[in-house]
């Protein structure tokens, strides 16, 4: 989130109001963020290129988390699933995760997406602040559900007062 924000926008408060835990692929640009958005749920973040200097165990530049019977690697930059090989991917993960995860999130680009890279679900959830890396207004977000046989995940796209899902 920008520095030139004070606080999250209310629709992304509300819209987390009832989550479990908060991933967050990185670029807070402020510590604020994490503090704030911890009054919801416990958060997870991947360092990015924007969060220099902070300093806070919360942050690291990858994470594996067990979260119900799955695993999510999260990580701030990832090749995009568009211009790479799975096979390229798979090596990356393993990389970075030691082992290929359930579910990748990423961030970097600010670019919303969701790819399935040979069963592994590669999910970009954009930025609520700065979408598409352009002008300082309302974004994008990601609800994970981990029931079921496989996770799944909603876009969701903010505007004053609301949240739609995205494509809706």
């Amino acid at each position: 989130m920008p520095g030139t924000i004070d606080a999250l926008w209310s629709e992304v408060m509300d819209l987390f109001s009832d989550v479990d835990v908060i991933l967050h692929a990185g670029d807070l640009h402020t510590l604020s963020v994490v503090d704030e958005l911890s009054a919801l749920a416990p958060v997870y973040v991947a360092r990015g290129n924007g969060d220099v200097g902070i300093v806070d165990d919360r942050l690291q530049e990858a994470w594996v988390l067990p979260l119900g019977s799955f695993s999510i690697g999260m990580i701030h930059h990832f090749p995009s699933p568009e211009r790479k090989t799975s096979q390229q991917l798979h090596k990356y993960m393993q990389r970075h995760f030691r082992s290929v995860p359930d579910v990748v999130v990423y961030g970097h680009t600010h670019l919303e997406a969701i790819h399935d890279v040979d069963g592994v679900l590669c999910v970009n959830p954009g930025s609520p602040t700065l979408p598409r890396n352009q002008s300082l207004r309302y974004g994008h977000v990601g609800i994970m559900e981990l029931g079921g046989d496989k996770p799944s995940v909603t876009l969701y796209e903010l505007f004053e007062g609301g949240a739609r899902t995205l494509g809706a």
